[in-house]
């Protein structure tokens, strides 16, 4: 697995691996044992993987009983959907710019 830089939340989404992981865990809360039935990696990759995306603040893990489960940290998205925002309006007016000078 590469390294990835520590909190960077687009660092860690670039693995599309990462990405699957973070949908599980985005449907509800799941253990890296449930995450890993679904994926074609291992429980150990699993948790790997996990570790990026917590110290990017992506997703949370609590202790029950003797396994972690994982959830959606909602905050650390709010970073990587304020610029995806940006780019989308950016490109919805460029475009709508483009349409109003084309000629008729």
């Amino acid at each position: 697995m590469r390294t990835v830089e520590l909190g960077d939340p687009w660092a860690a989404l670039a693995d599309p691996t990462r990405r699957a992981v973070l949908a599980r865990v985005a449907d509800g809360p799941r253990s890296v044992e449930q995450i890993a039935a679904t994926l074609p990696v291992s429980r150990p990759a699993v948790s790997q993987h996990l570790r990026v995306l917590a110290e990017a603040n992506l997703v949370v893990a609590r202790q029950e009983g003797r396994c972690r489960v994982y959830r959606l940290q909602p905050e650390g998205l709010r970073g990587p959907r304020a610029e995806l925002d940006r780019f989308w309006t950016r490109a919805l007016e460029n475009f709508k710019r483009i349409a109003e000078e084309a000629p008729t």
